[in-house]
């Protein structure tokens, strides 16, 4: 039977042991390549773009597509991926479900089911022995500093193990739509990697237009949207304003707000996971959640969990 999602909860935290291991095996070597090349071959793109951008290739059809790409997949992630199968933010029909699992899926950052499994295990042990991306695991001297920020920001995901799914994701098993999109990665990896191409092919009725259109709205797109995601891994959790009463280290890094889409107003979020709105407070921006509540006054989503001045005053630091 397919679940709505309507009874999930976020793990409560690190008591909550559960009758599964943590881990559930490692990946295989085909598995282990495929996260190099999703990771490497869109770094390098993004690297080579710096000389293509000053002397040759970038036009405004590039940059439209660039955009757009950016934030279908980028919202895919922070609504979909993120407030809406993570933390049950809010509740959704059906095909608001598979379009965002879908969408977050163009994002490259791994099947559905697999990043959900991670985020729910990072927030049941943010910042202490579990957390499988805290950059304070290795202490807080200049050096285990150096090395807890290549280990939040990228480097936890050439590590072998693999988040136990059925401990931390069962309710998104039991989905046959998710199981599908979650099957189906090879397919949206594709299409998001070759969709800009073929548009910019067609539009310029050229090769050089399609190539153009690949490699900016393609891999450099990918690898730029990674390492904004990867950047609240790191930096949100290192340094920035801390408002809000977490069990953590989580912070709010107001440069990274309009990138993100309001993910960056990390501690608000990890103070009240569930909260559908993480930018609360006068002017921080949280495109997130404005796009939310479009989708509740189109009746595409309901029962969103808006925050409320009784529950920010409870979590505020007092001073």
């Amino acid at each position: 039977m397919t679940s709505t999602l309507e009874s999930r909860q976020t793990p409560r935290g690190p008591e909550d042991k559960g009758p599964k291991p943590m881990i559930d095996g490692r990946r295989g070597h085909v598995e282990q390549l495929g996260v190099y090349v999703f990771v490497v071959v869109p770094f390098l793109a993004l690297i080579a773009a710096v000389p293509f951008a000053w002397g040759w290739g970038l036009g405004w059809l590039d940059v439209a597509l660039f955009v757009a790409f950016y934030y279908l997949s980028g919202l895919g992630v922070t609504i979909g991926y993120h407030r809406y199968f993570t933390h049950g933010s809010f509740k959704a029909n059906r095909a608001l479900k598979i379009g965002l699992a879908i969408a977050g899926s163009m994002a490259l950052q791994g099947p559905v089911i697999v990043w959900v499994a991670d985020h729910r295990r990072h927030h049941a042990f943010s910042d202490r022995e579990g957390d499988p991306h805290s950059p304070w695991l290795f202490g807080s001297g200049p050096v285990a500093l150096a090395k807890g920020f290549w280990h939040a920001h990228m480097g936890w995901l050439f590590e072998r193990d693999k988040t136990n799914a059925q401990r931390f994701a069962p309710d998104l098993l039991a989905d046959d739509d998710l199981v599908k999109v979650d099957k189906l990665f090879w397919l949206w990896t594709t299409i998001s990697l070759l969709a800009p191409g073929v548009l910019g092919g067609l539009i310029t009725m050229s090769w050089a237009g399609a190539l153009s259109a690949f490699f900016w709205a393609g891999l450099v797109r990918v690898a730029f949207l990674h390492h904004v995601t990867w950047s609240v891994n790191s930096i949100c959790h290192m340094v920035g304003d801390r408002p809000f009463a977490a069990r953590d280290r989580s912070a709010n890094v107001w440069a990274l707000a309009i990138l993100s889409f309001g993910e960056s107003w990390h501690n608000l979020h990890h103070a009240d996971p569930t909260c559908a709105r993480h930018g609360v407070k006068r002017g921080q921006i949280d495109t997130s959640a404005r796009l939310i509540w479009l989708f509740e006054k189109f009746g595409w989503a309901r029962d969103v969990r808006w925050p409320t001045e009784q529950r920010l005053a409870r979590i505020s630091v007092k001073k």
